[in-house]
């Protein structure tokens, strides 16, 4: 299954139109869209297929999830936020699943401490079925999440002011193999689109299983930035 993801860049970023002149050149199985406005729900329209985009609360932006092939309601999952003064609002991942893959579309906050945390409630959200986290992480520095492989391309995706190079958009997996994954050129966004090929790994059963990354599962340890997050 071929797979990209893409952070649009809001207002002044991809237009609807770069985005089905995307899907025409490549024609993925899906694609998932960070920072997407309203303007993108015209993209069936120009494309055909199937869209769903969840917005964010006080933003102008949110998440979307394209594909040609038809897929049940997606699912909101409210991730974990801080709770100093001036916070952002609550962000959302989007979970939609496409055949038997569920994909976990994100953007996840900036703090280094509080996206790994998001990500860990992803992780014990997908209970164990052949998933993909993808999207803008916001993360500087290795991965570590059980039961998770960051088959993600190894290269810039976002270049801070210009000048210094991240590797912000990522894909983890749970029973899957990654067959290729490269960045695309940036177009109009300042994120590099990220293309996979992804497949259920031989022998996986589905429905069996369990994420090690589940809460419950990991032994309990003191935290005292905690009270900073729910």
């Amino acid at each position: 299954m071929k797979i990209i993801s893409w952070n649009l860049l809001r207002l002044t970023g991809a237009a609807v139109e770069d985005v089905g002149a995307l899907l025409g050149r490549e024609k993925p199985d899906v694609l998932l869209m960070q920072e997407a406005t309203q303007h993108i729900e015209a993209l069936p329209s120009l494309v055909g297929g199937h869209f769903h985009r969840l917005s964010w609360l006080g933003r102008v932006h949110g998440l979307a999830v394209w594909s040609p092939h038809r897929f049940a309601q997606p699912r909101a999952l409210s991730l974990p936020a801080s709770r100093l003064p001036g916070r952002l609002p609550r962000r959302r991942a989007q979970l939609v699943q496409v055949g038997d893959i569920t994909f976990a579309n994100v953007h996840l906050s900036h703090g280094q401490l509080l996206n790994r945390r998001q990500l860990a409630r992803i992780a014990a959200a997908l209970r164990g079925k052949p998933s993909a986290i993808i999207g803008d992480f916001n993360i500087v520095g290795p991965v570590l999440l059980p039961g998770f492989a960051d088959v993600g391309p190894r290269e810039p995706t976002h270049f801070a002011s210009n000048v210094v190079p991240f590797r912000l958009d990522r894909c983890l997996v749970h029973g899957l193999a990654c067959r290729t994954a490269d960045a695309l050129a940036f177009g109009p966004s300042d994120h590099r689109p990220i293309r996979l090929e992804l497949n259920i790994v031989e022998g996986w059963r589905l429905g069996t299983g369990g994420l090690r990354a589940r809460p419950e599962h990991r032994p309990p340890r003191r935290d005292r930035l905690r009270r900073l997050y729910r």
